[in-house]
Formats: C-alpha cells, structure tokens, sequence
C-alpha cells in the first residue's frame, strides 16, 4: 500500500488535533520514535507526544485552534495557529512537521501561553 502524501497526514493530523483525539492521531499519523522538540522542551515517542499534548490542554483548557497558515512542500509542513480559552490565550503558535513515509517523524512547536486579556 502506498505511504499517504505529505499533504494527507498533515491535514488528517490538523483535524484529529482540532477533535482532541489524541490517540486516533498518534496510530495514523505519528512514528513511533517522533521526536518533538518544542519551547517546553524535547518530547519523544508517542508517550511523548501524549505528554505535550496534556500539557497544552494544561495550560489552555479545552480550546479551538484557529489555523492562520497551513503550508507543505515535500516532506515538510509548518502551521502557524491561535487559541484563546478563558484560561489563556496562545498568540502566537508556529509548528513544523518533517513527514516521511507517511508519519510525522518529528516537529518543532512553539508558543507562548498569556493571559485572555493579553490578546
């Protein structure tokens, strides 16, 4: 079977992330051995990913992103995004994903987390 494209996983990643479902995203769409490496610092593997993810709910509540730039050329992609709860406001979100043989194989995250007024 052939690996889905660059464009396929990125986008599948965006909505299960935009669903909170975590788990379903690290079956289809995560290598086992990612790497993230983020302003929080480095995540490995799924358990990882878990963890960074569990942090960001963390530090934000449940939230809705809102995607400003979603781009990909070849095996990498790279998202800029917003959230605001009533717990905190992300203004500045930048992530970038290096997509090989339909996985992400590791990512760089970075935001700041400030409170709701600060928008």
């Amino acid at each position: 079977m052939p690996y889905r494209s660059t464009e396929e996983v990125f986008r599948d990643h965006l909505a299960l992330a935009q669903a909170g479902d975590v788990e379903t995203d690290l079956a289809r769409n995560f290598a086992p051995d990612c790497v993230l490496l983020t302003s929080f610092g480095p995540f490995e593997g799924h358990a990882g990913v878990r963890d960074a993810a569990q942090l960001l709910t963390e530090q934000l509540g449940p939230a809705t992103y809102d995607y400003k730039t979603v781009v990909w050329s070849g095996e990498m992609a790279f998202l800029e995004w917003t959230a605001t709860t009533d717990r905190a406001t992300v203004p500045d979100g930048a992530d970038s994903f290096l997509i090989q043989a339909g996985q992400i194989r590791a990512m760089t995250i970075h935001y700041s987390v400030c409170p709701p007024s600060a928008a």
